[in-house]
């Protein structure tokens, strides 16, 4: 008894001392990128919060699925932390084999911020509107191209949802990530995409790329003349890139609920707000319960749009 009470009261201590020393925040996209921008903000914030750094950890590949593996399988002691997107709920649907299991192998902390899609067109297109550009696509029948971040990215599968509502012939071009996708956007390789609101926003402020409509349920104050593409014809369409941190399974619940509760500050917090605002980014925050609730919500809300797009992955 006195030894089993000895190692109650150690792992209770553990607990209490945690974090004593610093965090690595794994990002299983690329630096720069639309997730990147978001989780070094709450990364510098929550580090100040707990007094230890949160180191930012770029593992990007494979949609997400090798950053979330890799903290699937890290000890399970607060220290490996996943900042991930709406990716983990696609990927159940898009992969034949995964090396982990979202509701297994992970643990839901809280769902941090959506950013928003834009339906941005290369300026050769002589279009300003949704209704315009849907006239021009279908007067030019199969000689469009539409980027994206990756197959079965929420940047493909919501162009996609564009195409198959308007009935336009167009080709599917993935790239590895939004910045080479946007790359070519502007240099009129591709033609149009619908890509995360802060990745493109310096390109649609100075004219080289135009916004026809924004993926939100409502319009953008950074964008207030875009319309939704749910005034524009997709009546109740609402889709973003969402954004959360998880942890190993077996962390334990008092960790999990310290790292919430320092996500749900910093997500108050005016310097971190104002951050993500000049992003485009809406912060939400939710308890970790609402999160893995979201997850699953998300997974099954995805899987008929992935069934429909014909892509599988190995």
């Amino acid at each position: 008894v006195a030894v089993a009470v000895s190692a109650v009261c150690g792992l209770a201590q553990a607990q209490d001392a945690w974090p004593s020393k610093p965090i690595t925040l794994i990002v299983p996209f690329p630096p720069g990128g639309p997730t990147d921008l978001v989780a070094r903000v709450l990364a510098q914030q929550v580090g100040q919060q707990l007094g230890q750094s949160v180191i930012v950890d770029n593992r990007p590949g494979a949609n997400g699925n090798i950053g979330n593996g890799l903290v699937a399988k890290a000890a399970a002691d607060g220290y490996t932390v996943l900042y991930n997107t709406s990716s983990i709920a696609l990927s159940p649907s898009l992969y034949k084999k995964l090396s982990y299991d979202v509701n297994k192998d992970l643990r839901p902390v809280a769902l941090t911020a959506v950013v928003p899609l834009g339906l941005v067109v290369n300026p050769k297109l002589p279009v300003n509107t949704v209704q315009e550009f849907v006239q021009y696509a279908q007067a030019n029948k199969g000689k469009l191209s539409y980027g994206s971040a990756g197959n079965g990215n929420v940047t493909h599968l919501a162009a996609f949802q564009v195409v198959q509502h308007y009935k336009i012939d167009a080709s599917h071009v993935p790239y590895k990530g939004s910045a080479p996708a946007d790359v070519d956007l502007v240099a009129g390789q591709i033609d149009f995409m619908t890509d995360t609101i802060n990745s493109v926003a310096p390109f649609i402020k100075d004219g080289r790329l135009k916004l026809l409509a924004v993926s939100s349920s409502k319009r953008l104050p950074n964008f207030p003349d875009a319309p939704t593409l749910a005034e524009s014809g997709m009546t109740g369409f609402d889709a973003g890139a969402w954004q959360g941190v998880m942890l190993p399974a077996k962390t334990p619940d008092a960790i999990v609920q310290r790292l919430n509760a320092e996500l749900m500050k910093a997500l108050k917090d005016p310097g971190v707000l104002e951050k993500l605002r000049l992003q485009g980014t809406e912060p939400l925050g939710s308890t970790p319960q609402a999160y893995g609730d979201y997850i699953n919500s998300e997974i099954k809300r995805w899987a008929a749009v992935v069934k429909s797009t014909g892509v599988s992955l190995d």
